[in-house]
């Protein structure tokens, strides 16, 4: 039985991307992405809660003009990994490598724009696709369990 890796998230970069520059012409954009959620407690008060995701992409995505604070829609899968810090401690983390990244609204737009995107295979931007809402929460059955 075959396996599916597939996440997609809409949340804000928070802060600004780091793109590295390789040798062989490659390029990395990396940067952390923070998704909300709200829901009523058991007392009926609305709570928020936010998740950090790290998210990498490489050579085209890495050339997207976004920021911190733009609002953005990232297709991906999750990958783990180890390394060695400076100290030589081992430490993990868990990353989204992105296949896709859609801006929806660029920090201090008053509208949502989606400017193109590019996929890891395609190189040009498919200004077809749109993101003009998002869908609203229902209320009434927003239970944290």
């Amino acid at each position: 039985m075959a396996g599916l890796n597939k996440v997609i998230l809409i949340g804000n970069i928070g802060k600004d991307p780091e793109v590295r520059q390789f040798d062989n012409g490659g390029k990395k954009i990396s940067f952390s992405l923070a998704t909300n959620e709200s829901y009523k407690d058991k007392d009926g008060n609305w709570q928020e809660q936010t998740e950090w995701h790290n998210v990498i992409g490489w050579n085209l995505l890495a050339e997207k003009p976004v920021a911190k604070g733009d609002l953005v829609y990232v297709e991906g899968k999750i990958k783990s990994r180890d390394y060695k810090d400076k100290d030589g401690n081992t430490r993990y983390i868990t990353e989204i490598v992105s296949e896709r990244i859609n801006i929806i609204t660029k920090r201090g737009d008053g509208e949502r724009e989606a400017q193109g995107n590019y996929q890891k295979n395609q190189g040009a931007p498919a200004g077809s696709e749109r993101i003009d809402t998002l869908p609203e929460a229902d209320t009434e059955n927003d239970l944290p369990f």
